[in-house]
């Protein structure tokens, strides 16, 4: 299809594109954002630990940050409408089986296949818009993917709290089915087939394979695994590495690396993402156990950051385009790291405003002054052509560094067991507080050490977004559709 032909954003056809892709990546990201709020009723209902709940979160993660690369290559080339409603189809049975299990290793085995099809819907969604709407369009586009992202994002917290309450754990799984079946519908009726015709001939299945294997090893190794295990996850990354280095199609090219800030920018990533992923895996833990908020109180306590995000992630992000992101990924994780200080007042009866919201304000201004110059920063360091595989591995980074966060960082803090000691609970959160924070001070230290990025016009044929105010991970920006 000549890029002339491909529908304005205005017109009826553009409109179901974006509602398709905005409603697909949406389902995905409230998923997680909703488990996170279920944890504590999901390990009384099925009777499970720390561990259990671990495994709740990581299966899920653990897939999806092991293919998300490969799912966006599978879409280039065999169609990215068919790998995109293959991945929806996926996650609604993988849902339905979540919200079917009966224990907890059954629910770990449905969340490890929604993260398969995850790793298929989530590159897909982004990489739609750019090969479906017309050129001209793709900013103010993008820009309402991520907008409507951001609105959704909000209302998750309250919107799935509440609907655990009144429905049970049960129903945030069944609650996609309804959902997938309108992005199905209207990406078979509306949303054009596409594919990267420079596409690579072969997919490096030998390199997703040795990386699913190396994560779930040391995944494995570091909540209940034997020690060995987290060595072998070790030697298999290394191989990986070998395989991406040798490949001729490889997953992460390696080229991308001689880029210091792109490099940079992802040992940034590594040790903020991770901090992320401790925080809100345990804060929610943290409200509901030991200060005895409901499920609804613990999603909307959390909603400010959030809020902070989509007000000013724009400006942050306009601010580093202009003067460079070292500043604002230096000063953003500091004040992130402040805010965890603050939470270490969360304890027995923790009253919102003077013990939980001084905390989550500031901690999420450091995100909102962080999180969009990172993404900018990511896409900046590479050629306008390499901007979608550039951020497609910025995210799984992001990923892979919430996964191994989740795993280690209850052990690391003495947080082990069931939840039904609220004070060692309460003591092994202030330690992860400090740990997070003691990874956020990391991130700081990298940027304003290392980051030091020639000044330089942006290029004219770069799309810019606002990055999603999830902070699952960074939005996956798509390369351009190729005439």
């Amino acid at each position: 299809m000549n890029p002339t032909e491909l529908p304005r954003l205005g017109s009826a056809a553009g409109r179901w594109i974006v509602l398709a892709t905005v409603l697909g990546s949406s389902v995905a990201s409230l998923d997680a954002t909703v488990v996170n709020i279920a944890l504590p009723r999901i390990g009384a209902a099925l009777d499970t630990d720390v561990a259990g709940l671990q495994w709740t979160l990581n299966g899920y993660t653990l897939t999806l940050a092991s293919f998300i690369l490969l799912g966006g290559s599978f879409g280039d080339r065999f169609g990215r409408r068919k790998v995109f409603v293959a991945g929806a189809v996926g996650f609604a049975v993988a849902s339905l089986l979540c919200g079917a299990a009966v224990n907890i290793e059954m629910l770990v085995a449905a969340r490890v296949l929604q993260g398969v099809a995850g790793a298929m819907l989530t590159p897909g969604s982004l990489a739609l818009i750019s090969a479906s709407i017309d050129n001209r369009d793709q900013g103010a586009a993008i820009g309402l993917w991520s907008g409507f992202g951001g609105v959704a994002g909000a209302l998750g917290p309250f919107l799935g709290g509440w609907l655990i309450e009144v429905a049970g754990w049960r129903s945030i799984f069944f609650l996609n089915v309804p959902l997938v079946a309108v992005v199905v519908l209207v990406s078979l009726r509306h949303v054009p087939e596409s594919r990267d015709p420079r596409a690579a001939a072969r997919l490096d299945l030998a390199g997703a394979l040795v990386v699913a294997a190396a994560l779930g090893a040391l995944t494995l190794g570091l909540i209940d695994g034997p020690p060995i295990l987290v060595g072998a996850g070790g030697v298999l990354l290394a191989v990986f590495v070998l395989i991406e280095m040798r490949s001729d199609h490889p997953l992460v090219p390696p080229a991308l690396f001689a880029s210091r800030v792109f490099t940079v920018a992802n040992l940034v990533t590594l040790a903020v993402y991770a901090a992320l992923g401790g925080v809100f895996f345990l804060l929610v833990l943290e409200l509901q156990v030991v200060a005895g908020y409901s499920p609804l109180l613990a999603g909307l306590a959390t909603l400010p950051v959030t809020v902070l995000m989509l007000a000013l992630s724009a400006p942050s992000g306009r601010w580093a385009q202009r003067h460079g992101p070292r500043l604002p990924m230096t000063c953003g994780p500091l004040l992130a790291a402040g805010g965890l200080l603050l939470l270490q007042r969360v304890g027995p009866g923790a009253s919102y405003p003077l013990d939980v919201l001084p905390g989550v304000l500031v901690f999420g201004l450091g995100l909102s002054v962080l999180v969009a110059p990172l993404t900018g920063a990511v896409l900046g360091a590479v050629p306008a052509r390499e901007a979608g595989i550039a951020s497609g591995v910025n995210n799984a980074v992001a990923r892979t560094a919430q996964l191994l966060a989740v795993a280690a960082l209850p052990g690391l803090a003495g947080i082990t067991g069931a939840l039904d000691d609220p004070a060692a609970f309460d003591s092994g959160f202030g330690v992860a507080m400090w740990i997070c924070a003691g990874l956020l001070l990391t991130g700081a230290v990298l940027a304003g050490v290392l980051l030091r990025p020639p000044r330089r016009a942006p290029e004219p044929d770069r799309v810019d977004c606002m990055p999603q105010c999830g902070v699952g991970g960074p939005a996956i920006a798509p390369a351009r559709a190729a005439p």
